[in-house]
């Protein structure tokens, strides 16, 4: 008996003990989170109370290097339906069918859904939504955001990009500064019951948005207006494919202008600039067309530069010591490489001629020889030299890289071809990022449109800047390279180019599409003023012209009346006027 009553006390002080020690963990535990932890789960009773709506922060403007306004935003709506708060569903539905000018049965799928909050509509005209705001029907919340807007519609459509939906950078300079532009989202809290209900008396609190900062760029819009006239002007006239133009400062690579057409709206990225017919084809034909109509063919694409490569040529040739400005040559009208016969342009022949001649004669055969001459060790040398074989680094997404031979694919008849500006690929801001480091120096400088980050007053919150590369060159071969240029202006095949009291140096260049047999040309001319000392550098490319398409015939007079009004602009006077 007493051997049970001991037995008996032993379990009810067991008992005991585990109850102390679970009432003593119990304790523990609530102190723990009341005195530790009530932070955290005070936050996550909020965040179960409250609703969450995003308020979008206005975008940074993009200015050009005058001030002027070349994107900025315009107040917009979005409209939503919370279905827990909705009692009146088919008073909704027909009122945002009608002001929404959507389908009823599309906007009955959302509000009938079970969730927290459904968006019905973006991008609404303010009017339209302060128009149902004003309804007061319960479970319809409007909140104001922004919408991007581009002034100028097409301008610079290639180069500035668009944004999306929600705001963010698709394409172009909106993409590329996506960090400086974008700013930072607010948030609109409501406080709600455990069925979701907006509780009465507590209203919203707002997180307010931070606004982007604005980029301002180095492009003109008075030069880039005037390029795009001019490109637009010579294209009907020559029922050419497209056109494309660059203008810039060849002494730090700032771009004033880059011109693609036809371009395409801003505001309504997402309608073809062209004529087709889109109701039979597929949502990936249609992509694929517009992806097209994106490209910004001066950085995307690349192209047979023709006779403005032979500047290149020309550079390694006389900076190698290869070739001088005195040596002689004689062009029968071909050049026999290997077992291939190479003609010259001009099928009859130049004759006798020094070199400086034969780049104002564009002759094939003096290029060819000093290709020759360099041979592919040492052109490839200067390939490198130069920065052909690298991305310029331009601030815009996309740039595509040169095609070129590789070195131990490439023979005499390659290097021959290559001289003169066939047989590879380079894009067209490759080729006037090139140039301008021969003519300016040697300076290899990095082409951009961004110049300075500003905040909303104003002010200037950081200098962009871009690395520059010397020495590629020397300035006394780059002094020569003007001199030649200049020549082939005043005297040779681009005297259409020639502007009185102004010194302009520049290269034509014609060059044929592959197949050869398509009979297709990319007519070309590449210029700068003044000749002496390069502030402007202009590139004019006209694909595929009907007619005549010879460069110095019809690119050559675009850069020339291009020249004309934008040098004068500038403040550039002639050699004759007073500085």
């Amino acid at each position: 008996m007493k051997k049970n009553r001991t037995f008996h006390k032993r379990k009810v002080w067991t008992v005991f003990l585990l109850c102390a020690a679970m009432m003593l963990g119990l304790a523990g535990r609530l102190v723990y989170l009341m005195g530790f932890r009530s932070d955290y789960y005070y936050q996550k009773a909020q965040d179960l109370h409250e609703r969450e709506r995003s308020i979008k922060a206005a975008r940074g403007k993009i200015l050009d290097a005058r001030g002027k306004v070349l994107a900025s935003n315009k107040t917009v709506c979005t409209v939503s339906v919370i279905h827990s708060q909705i009692k009146e569903p088919e008073k909704i539905i027909s009122l945002l069918s009608q002001k929404l000018e959507l389908s009823e049965e599309s906007i009955r799928k959302k509000v009938e859904k079970v969730s927290s909050i459904e968006r019905i509509k973006t991008n609404v005209d303010k009017a339209v939504g302060d128009e149902i705001r004003k309804t007061g029907l319960s479970g319809v919340k409007v909140d104001e955001d922004y919408k991007r807007y581009y002034p100028y519609h097409s301008l610079a459509s290639k180069v500035l990009g668009f944004t999306g939906a929600d705001n963010q950078g698709i394409i172009g300079l909106e993409v590329q500064y996506e960090e400086i532009l974008s700013g930072e989202a607010g948030k609109i809290l409501t406080t709600t019951d455990a069925r979701g209900i907006e509780l009465d008396g507590i209203g919203e609190s707002r997180e307010e948005p931070e606004a982007g900062n604005t980029l301002r760029t180095s492009l003109d819009i008075s030069i880039q207006e005037y390029v795009q006239q001019a490109a637009k002007k010579v294209m009907e006239e020559k029922e050419a494919e497209r056109v494309s133009i660059l203008l810039m400062n060849p002494q730090n690579g700032e771009i004033y202008a880059c011109v693609n057409v036809p371009e395409f709206d801003l505001n309504q990225p997402f309608t073809l600039n062209t004529e087709v017919d889109t109701s039979g084809l597929s949502s990936e034909k249609k992509q694929e067309l517009l992806n097209q109509m994106w490209r910004n063919p001066c950085l995307n694409d690349t192209y047979e530069p023709g006779s403005t490569f032979k500047i290149i040529t020309m550079a390694a040739g006389l900076e190698e010591g290869v070739v001088s400005m005195e040596d002689r040559f004689y062009c029968p009208g071909y050049k026999l490489v290997d077992d291939r016969r190479i003609h010259c342009a001009n099928r009859r022949g130049h004759g006798s001629q020094n070199f400086v001649e034969g780049a104002q004669n564009s002759c094939n055969p003096v290029f060819i020889e000093v290709g020759l001459r360099l041979g592919v060790e040492k052109y490839y040398k200067y390939f490198r030299k130069f920065g052909l074989l690298e991305k310029t680094g331009i601030d815009l997404p996309g740039e595509a890289g040169t095609i070129m031979h590789q070195a131990k694919n490439m023979g005499n008849v390659e290097l021959a071809t290559v001289s003169f500006g066939q047989s590879f690929q380079i894009t067209p801001i490759q080729l006037a990022t090139t140039v301008s480091s021969l003519i300016n120096g040697g300076r290899r400088i990095t082409p951009h449109f961004g110049v300075a980050v500003e905040d909303e007053n104003g002010e200037v919150i950081q200098e962009l800047e871009y690395p520059v590369k010397t020495g590629v060159l020397s300035e006394e071969t780059s002094e020569k390279i003007r001199y030649i240029l200049e020549k082939v202006v005043s005297q040779g095949s681009g005297k259409n180019a020639a502007i009185e009291g102004y010194t302009i140096g520049g290269k034509t260049a014609t060059s044929q599409t592959l197949p050869r047999s398509a009979n297709r040309y990319i007519s070309s001319f590449l210029g700068f003023a003044p000749a002496e000392n390069p502030q402007v550098l202009a590139l004019c490319i006209i694909h595929d012209p009907k007619g005549i398409y010879y460069g110095g015939t019809i690119a050559a007079p675009v850069v020339r009346t291009i020249f004309e009004n934008v040098l004068p602009y500038m403040g550039i006077n002639g050699r004759n006027q007073e500085e």
